[in-house]
């Protein structure tokens, strides 16, 4: 019997220390299924790789547009890229992002700001609103530009009002969030 009950205890905490660490880190929403929610374009796979996926599968250009994912590259410690969807277009060189897993781990933010600070106005660097900063954070991000939902933009890109947003979001079906408090 002593053995038995050993055996069990024995279980028991493996059990609690794999299932209490294995979930814990399972459970930090990451940028990838989020942004797979929020657009609509159904690609899987790390970050970095949503650019080639989506060729033949999914418009791809340099013009912001509502609801497109800017697809940002492998970068320094961003080493498997990041992906956020477009929310609004407040003109040809700044966006508002929403976006998770950017200022703090499994957190999202909505409606943050992004500029282009590529020379040519080509959206290929921007620069990201970071939550503990409360400002356009130093780092300039390298991408590859924005895969659009549906289909390319037009010649002039809208800017949508918060309503349009949100009614795009609710056709789509998808989870709205309320903003973070950073």
């Amino acid at each position: 019997m002593k053995l038995n009950a050993f055996a069990a205890r024995f279980a028991l905490v493996i059990t609690a220390v794999f299932g209490a660490s294995i979930p814990a880190s399972a459970k930090v929403l990451q940028c990838v299924p989020f942004a797979r929610q929020v657009s609509g374009i159904d690609i899987r796979g790390n970050a970095h790789t949503w650019w080639a996926q989506a060729e033949g599968r999914y418009e791809r250009g340099h013009a912001p547009q509502v609801g497109a994912v800017l697809a940002f590259t492998s970068h320094g410690k961003m080493r498997l890229g990041h992906v956020a969807m477009v929310s609004a277009v407040v003109n040809e060189r700044e966006v508002l992002l929403t976006h998770a897993n950017w200022s703090r781990p499994g957190g999202i933010e909505r409606d943050v700001r992004a500029i282009d600070v590529s020379a040519a106005g080509d959206w290929s660097q921007v620069r990201v609103w970071y939550g503990p900063m409360r400002d356009l954070g130093l780092t300039v991000y390298p991408t590859y530009g924005f895969i659009y939902a549906n289909g390319a933009p037009q010649t002039a890109p809208a800017f949508p009002v918060r309503e349009q947003i949100a009614s795009q979001s609710a056709a789509r079906g998808i989870l709205t969030f309320a903003p973070i408090d950073l």
